[in-house]
């Protein structure tokens, strides 16, 4: 599977200028955990997460502090994204998406923005990825046996979905079709393994 086919392209997203406070709201009301920053004309430049976003932005609780004891000093929190966003890491929409979660995983990000050309295109996050996983086999096996009608007759297919291993035995012997049905099926949404089994000779 590919990034494209389950990013989301609907994407809020705030430029250098926006207060810190503003992308802080975003992010609450959205339930994100990262905004891309996006300049005048569009071109990706940044991306702002909760933990750049929560840094000495909460002050110590005065209750807590005993016998007129100073609170902790904290540095001034930040005014604008620009001030606190980083560099983003990026993928394309045709980024393998085996790549996007090592890439997730390696860096501890939530979320990667998605670029063609410089310009934002969508962006991925680690739920986009449990989604496709985490689909029904039922949804799963449906959705191959249609991508099969592409192969020849769909009767000669037997589909088995099991955990989001696919099984698919042909009926005929066209190595050129089973190698193409096994790619049909290894991109479906939600497919972890794929065995395919040629006719028996008799």
């Amino acid at each position: 599977m590919r990034t494209r086919d389950v990013m989301t392209t609907g994407v809020v997203v705030v430029n250098p200028e926006t207060p810190a406070r503003e992308a802080a709201r975003l992010l609450a009301d959205h339930g994100y955990t990262a905004l891309p920053v996006v300049d005048e004309s569009g071109d990706l430049v940044g991306i702002v997460s909760e933990a750049e976003l929560l840094r000495d932005r909460l002050p110590q609780d005065p209750r807590w502090l005993v016998h007129g004891e100073p609170p902790v000093a904290r540095h001034v929190p930040a005014d604008l994204v620009s001030e606190v966003m980083t560099k983003p890491r990026t993928v394309t929409p045709n980024t393998d998406l085996a790549e996007v979660a090592d890439l997730m995983l390696e860096h501890g990000i939530r979320s990667v923005p998605v670029v063609r050309d410089g310009r934002l295109a969508g962006i991925v996050t680690r739920r986009d990825l449990l989604r496709s996983i985490s689909r029904a086999d039922w949804i799963i096996e449906a959705e191959i046996r249609h991508r099969l009608c592409l192969v020849g007759d769909p009767h000669r297919w037997t589909v088995e979905v099991t955990g989001g291993r696919v099984s698919i035995a042909d009926k005929m012997d066209n190595p050129a079709d089973r190698h193409v049905a096994e790619v049909l099926a290894r991109a479906t949404a939600g497919v972890t393994d794929v065995r395919i089994a040629a006719p028996e000779r008799s």
